[in-house]
């Protein structure tokens, strides 16, 4: 069957980028404890957006509004920038594919950090870009090396996440400043803001939603709890945003995810709390991980990286061992950073296992 198939596809490997827990559990033969490792929002998502979907379901016969009107005009609203400026996808998984089709040919170079998130490799690589990867600088994105890099080889894209993924670390929006004002002409800056609502205050750069070389990338999966109905968004000059319409699935949005997005976006109230619970959870896993000897990571996200202290063989194991005590939780593949684990924020029930299991997972792997 691959004759089928082009060339360059029938060169990639057929994988998923991300092992799911519902596959850990098939594997297992039992469902997880704890599910502490996807970075979801077990504080869930605004009880105005549940009613709202509930609602929404007897109209599920009909196609969503393949505009997206509704949503883009709140969006635009929320931002302070026109709806030309937005497009809204499936997610910004779905985004990134979209962006990599319009931007991408067979050999062109892209940036991003060795160990940043997978996905944006998964898109550039199957579409036939070049994949450069510069190396971290601690536990950050390094922002200097990604535009040296750039600037060398002419590279089209630069991916960075701000915070980060899967370190949890972030910098400060005077940082992203200073890189935009020194991208090179013919770089595009990729910049996934995916848990931009729970970063602290200063993180979120000012960059003019005209700029010609920035687009910007939220999603409704972290801070409004809504993973699963796959809502993401972009900020981009109204050229790059009109030209999704390109190559998008038209029909593509879910129309329950679409009216429940449109709700938990007007229910801020329940966001503040979400951030509020964010916070104090950060503050346990802290906790929980240095009681154990290990050293937590500072987070500016929904999930806390933590140090176990030696290489990556050893977290690995510290991994396994959580896993086989019932608790889903994952680690950066990426050597050094692979020395570390990542676990998801989560409500007191949660926690209350992984402070049960993480001891006993840590003495198991010796």
């Amino acid at each position: 069957m691959t004759r089928f198939l082009t060339p360059h596809a029938a060169t990639l490997p057929s994988v998923v980028p991300f092992t799911g827990p519902e596959a850990l559990e098939r594997q297992m033969g039992q469902t997880f404890r704890a599910r502490l490792g996807a970075n979801e929002s077990l504080f869930g998502p605004s009880p105005a957006a549940i009613a709202a979907m509930k609602e929404a379901v007897e109209g599920v016969w009909m196609y969503a509004d393949p505009e997206s009107h509704e949503l883009k005009q709140a969006l635009a609203r929320h931002h302070g920038v026109t709806p030309q400026h937005i497009v809204v996808g499936g997610g910004i998984d779905g985004l990134l594919g979209l962006l990599c089709r319009l931007t991408l040919e067979q050999g062109v170079p892209v940036v991003t950090s060795l160990g940043a998130y997978p996905t944006f490799n998964f898109h550039v690589t199957g579409f036939g870009g070049q994949l450069l990867r510069v190396p971290y600088r601690g536990a950050h994105e390094d922002p200097q090396a990604l535009l040296d890099t750039a600037r060398q080889t002419g590279a089209r894209l630069i991916y960075l996440a701000n915070p980060d993924n899967p370190m949890g670390s972030h910098h400060t929006g005077a940082v992203i400043e200073d890189m935009v004002a020194h991208l090179p002409d013919h770089s595009l800056l990729v910049l996934d803001e995916a848990y931009a609502d729970l970063a602290p205050e200063g993180t979120i750069p000012t960059i003019h939603p005209d700029h010609p070389q920035v687009i910007r990338l939220r999603t409704f999966s972290k801070g409004y709890g809504m993973a699963g109905a796959r809502v993401g968004y972009a900020i981009a000059r109204p050229e790059l945003a009109q030209a999704f319409d390109k190559v998008r699935d038209h029909f593509g949005m879910n129309r329950v995810a679409q009216i429940g997005a449109l709700a938990a976006l007007a229910d801020q109230g329940w966001l503040a709390d979400v951030q509020r619970r964010v916070r104090a959870a950060r503050d346990r896993v802290s906790r929980i991980a240095e009681a154990n000897g290990l050293r937590a990571l500072p987070s500016a996200t929904n999930f806390v990286t933590v140090d176990c202290g030696r290489d990556g063989d050893h977290a690995r194991a510290v991994l396994r061992e959580t896993v086989a005590r019932g608790v889903f939780i994952r680690m950066p593949g990426v050597a050094p950073l692979d020395r570390c684990i990542r676990i998801s924020l989560g409500d007191d029930a949660a926690l209350d296992v992984l402070e049960e299991v993480l001891p006993q997972a840590i003495a198991a792997a010796g």
